[in-house]
């Protein structure tokens, strides 16, 4: 499978502008209607630099990193390369550079995906960052690395089965469409409360119970206006509405303190689960 300038997944690369390949699959959502807008490589490029210039002051671009919990402050490059994948969107791969030290570059993936004649932004998370080498900088791949860039290394004919991206991206779909202003609310089923966090990462590996097919994957979440609150959340999935979906979110692990430290302590484990790693 490949991922290309055109709104593809595919066997082999395609033409920039060829039309939507549909996919068949009982958990692949349903192929992009031939009514619909038909976005171009240099459509997803004018909705970056629209993204672009929205964050812009001051001649940088503020972006918030999740990761490391840092606003950064940074001056965009160049668009490094555009990928499309048919029913989930459109993954821009752009690079920047620190407004304060230009050898420090990241490259930020942007999220678009088709909402009627627009590109929407989904979501912005950082692929590489920078770590020094000597007298030099260098950029080393964030992992996890992003759900978008595992269909890469597959080979034609794995799409028969469920696939771990898959289950990633219906969790991170989940959670760009439920958060409100950046924030994901999660009433705490043991305490009542409800929590305000901000997503993290999703984990690897996914799993999927033998017993009746459900799949679930860890995220990580931090406690909004916390530097060390972490939450470990477990989504649970299954794809018999035709569609992978998430079912329920459970709290796996919350943040305690222990000799002025943040830990996390476990709410259940999967003792006596029979499960399989999906890959």
């Amino acid at each position: 499978m490949c991922l290309t300038a055109s709104m593809a997944v595919c066997a082999e690369p395609v033409s920039q502008g060829a039309s939507p390949a549909a996919e068949s699959g009982a958990d692949r959502p349903p192929a992009v209607s031939r009514t619909a807008k038909e976005f171009s490589e240099a459509d997803v490029q004018a909705a970056v630099k629209e993204a672009i210039s929205s964050r812009s002051k001051d001649g940088s671009v503020r972006f918030h990193d999740p990761h490391l919990n840092a606003e950064l402050n940074l001056v965009f490059e160049q668009i490094r390369i555009v990928r499309g994948m048919q029913g989930y969107g459109w993954f821009p791969n752009v690079i920047f550079h620190d407004r304060d030290a230009p050898a420090k570059k990241y490259a930020i993936d942007f999220w678009f995906k088709p909402q009627g004649d627009k590109l929407e932004l989904v979501d912005i998370r950082i692929q590489k960052g920078p770590k020094q080498d000597g007298d030099n900088w260098i950029m080393v791949t964030r992992l996890p690395v992003a759900w978008w860039w595992l269909p890469v290394s597959e080979h034609p004919g794995d799409m028969e089965v469920t696939r771990a991206w898959q289950v990633m991206a219906a969790i991170h779909k989940h959670i760009a469409d439920t958060r409100k202003n950046g924030v994901y609310q999660l009433k705490d089923d043991k305490t009542g409360n409800t929590i305000p966090l901000e997503f993290v990462e999703i984990h690897q590996p996914v799993r999927r119970l033998k017993e009746d097919g459900r799949y679930f994957a860890c995220t990580d979440f931090r406690k909004v206006g916390s530097k060390d609150e972490y939450y470990d959340i477990d989504f649970w999935l299954d794809g018999k509405s035709g569609s992978m979906s998430v079912r329920s979110v459970r709290i796996h692990k919350v943040p305690a303190q222990e000799d002025g430290l943040w830990t996390q302590v476990p709410r259940y484990n999967f003792d006596g689960l029979n499960f399989e790693v999906v890959q």
